[in-house]
């Protein structure tokens, strides 16, 4: 019994002198997390506008419609951005990429005569390849991605412009909506879903209604359950899969994870064709929905989609990240642009709202990095 339980104490001082054992406290559990910083702006920027801004109309169903459906279409393509930068990328094609889509949607459907679906499974496919080029050219001649992708950038935007005058003589492309009529794929990005839940509230007096008696809100639009479905499908990759732990790895160190046998070429360059997929969901939702396309849509929202991966946690050196943390970022976004709105404030202070909340981000992430690598 004695020698039983100095084996028990030997063995418990074994494990207090070995730091791969050490206990963590719960308040370094949480600083660990990336998504802690969003998590927390998101209750303090719901909290002010609670405050400021309850009898505005702004928590109101078409309010809460209005910055959820703002806050999805940034979140589509943070998603995306998030994940690049997590493996040490980036990619500031994502804006001319988003106009680019647009037209590869609306000139086919609408001067070619293709089909609606025929149009968006080309766009998809376009957009992707691209994607790839881009990729392709980062890992194998070794240069920056920001440069690559920064020509990128304007080579969309200049094909975008030059293309669709040439082929034409327009920049923005309407009558989208009619040739979408009855389309099965366009449906899953123009459409809405639970329009019989919402008239169910209309007709219990749970939500406003017209005159006619419908209800204020029809349903959820298709943008916001691509922004929850990109959310959970990225956010389970990059959690519960090798291929997340290989994104990780990719973008803490490269050669390091090479040597370890992790294809980081391969992962940077699907990541690079996720980007792009993303920013052609958010053009066929937005192509869809309002009917038409024009050359100039996606304009900075690189710059926006990379914001809000660093608020919610991404490090612009890559390695560490979260996509839940992106998705809070971008509902920071959403609801401040729309509370300035029902608020009546000028608009211009967005931008400055922006650049702070940029820059916090930015010194605390640099401040839990320390803090978890002095921790090891």
């Amino acid at each position: 019994m004695k020698s039983n339980q100095s084996g028990k104490t030997d063995k418990q001082k074994m494990n207090a002198d070995d730091e791969r054992v050490r206990s963590v406290s719960l308040l370094n559990q949480i600083l660990s997390r990336p998504e802690l910083g969003s998590v927390s702006g998101a209750i303090l920027v719901f909290i002010f506008f609670a405050l400021v801004a309850w009898d505005s109309g702004m928590f109101n169903a078409d309010g809460i419609l209005n910055w959820t459906t703002v806050s999805a279409q940034l979140g589509i393509i943070a998603v995306g951005a998030c994940l690049l930068m997590i493996a040490g990328e980036f990619d500031l094609s994502i804006g001319s990429m988003i106009g680019f889509a647009g037209m590869m949607i609306a000139i086919p459907s609408v001067f070619w005569g293709w089909p609606a679906w025929l149009a968006i499974i080309f766009a998809f496919t376009g957009a992707m390849a691209i994607g790839f080029v881009n990729g392709y050219i980062v890992v194998r001649t070794g240069l920056p991605s920001f440069i690559v992708s920064l020509a990128f950038l304007f080579i969309l935007r200049g094909l975008t412009i030059a293309l669709s005058i040439l082929l034409t003589n327009k920049t923005i492309l309407s009558g989208v909506d009619k040739v979408a009529e009855g389309d099965w794929l366009a449906a899953a990005f123009g459409g809405e879903i639970g329009t019989g839940f919402f008239i169910w509230l209309g007709n219990v007096g749970l939500i406003d209604t017209y005159n006619d008696g419908s209800p204020i809100v029809s349903g959820i639009p298709m943008v916001v359950v691509w922004w929850f479905l990109l959310t959970f499908i990225a956010s389970f990759i990059l959690l519960r899969t090798r291929f997340g732990n290989w994104i990780f790895a990719a973008g803490g160190d490269t050669r390091a994870a090479n040597n370890v046998g992790v294809p980081t070429d391969r992962v940077k360059i699907l990541l690079f064709m996720f980007t792009a997929f993303c920013a052609t969901v958010f053009a066929a939702c937005q192509v869809f929905e309002f009917g038409s396309a024009a050359a100039d849509r996606g304009l900075l929202k690189e710059f926006e989609a990379i914001i809000a991966a660093v608020i919610g946690g991404a490090l612009l050196t890559g390695g560490y990240g979260s996509v839940i943390g992106a998705f809070f970022g971008a509902l920071i976004f959403g609801v401040v642009q729309m509370g300035i709105f029902f608020t009546g404030v000028d608009s211009d202070w967005f931008r400055v709202f922006l650049g702070v909340m940029l820059l916090i981000a930015v010194l605390f992430n640099n401040y839990i990095r320390k803090k978890v690598t002095s921790a090891r």
